[in-house]
């Protein structure tokens, strides 16, 4: 079990001590936290930060989270049916100038109302993320921004252009959602560095670094490399039509490696 501190309080602290940065969750379980009360807390969290807040709302997954704590997560169908619920919640509350009465299977508004009104016109902005067909229909009714998670270019592309087909269904333009990619991201500031990095990475059995390399870039996982190489990767997604790459630090510790990566990349993207 890995320690964690809540959310809605560790956003708050960091929304009081930035002044730039846009912040959020990926993604908070409409199985764990009930929506209502989410979309109020949003709407404090985005006003309190001048409209930095990225609301990221998910369908719930991890079943022992569920179970230790008293939760039932469901089956799929169950889990997609309860999230579809938990947004028209969320959305209605922060798009709505009226009281709003919705009787669902999971939830229930009975002429509600969250005063005061979001500060920016339709609340924060609200991002899903999943690659599923059934997730990319919500994304096309709900959502502000997509997330897909550890996919190649390519099938980052196939996936956006089926989300464009959606969207167009929904009676949205393609412009309309945001597009971004989640990926790990495996640094090295040289190729010695890099070597070294990768002999002590499980999977490594004395192949090339370029097959390494390659192998990881197919496996949907990463990008990795000298700034060089990962430059060239980001450009891939970018042609491919991502506009954003989340990418995930595993080293928390090496925070020297982090700064690296920002000086050497983030000036060329």
């Amino acid at each position: 079990d890995d320690e964690s501190l809540e959310l809605i309080v560790s956003l708050t602290y960091l929304a009081d001590h930035t002044r730039r940065i846009h912040f959020g969750s990926l993604v908070v379980p409409v199985s764990l936290r009930d929506p209502a009360l989410l979309t109020r807390q949003a709407i404090a969290l985005d006003d309190l930060s001048g409209g930095r807040l990225i609301l990221g709302v998910g369908a719930g997954w991890q079943e022992r989270e569920h179970h230790l704590f008293g939760y039932t997560l469901g089956d799929v169908p169950t889990r997609m049916a309860r999230l579809e619920e938990g947004l028209e919640v969320i959305t209605r509350l922060l798009r709505s100038e009226e009281p709003v009465t919705y009787e669902g299977r999971f939830f229930q508004l009975r002429g509600a109302a969250l005063l005061p009104h979001p500060g920016r016109s339709g609340g924060p902005p609200i991002l899903i993320g999943g690659n599923s067909t059934n997730t990319l229909r919500l994304v096309a009714r709900y959502a502000d921004l997509w997330n897909a998670n550890f996919l190649t270019p390519d099938t980052f592309q196939k996936r956006s252009a089926t989300l464009d087909q959606l969207l167009r269904t929904a009676g949205r333009n393609p412009g309309d959602v945001r597009r971004s990619v989640m990926l790990g991201l495996f640094f090295a500031r040289d190729r010695s560095e890099l070597e070294r990095q990768l002999r002590e990475t499980p999977g490594f059995t004395g192949q090339s670094l370029e097959s390494f390399i390659e192998a990881l870039k197919a496996s949907e996982i990463a990008i990795a490399g000298t700034p060089d190489m990962i430059l060239e990767q980001i450009h891939a997604y970018e042609q491919a039509g991502a506009e954003e790459l989340m990418l995930q630090w595993l080293d928390l510790d090496d925070m020297e490696g982090l700064r690296a990566f920002a000086a050497s990349v983030l000036p060329h993207v």
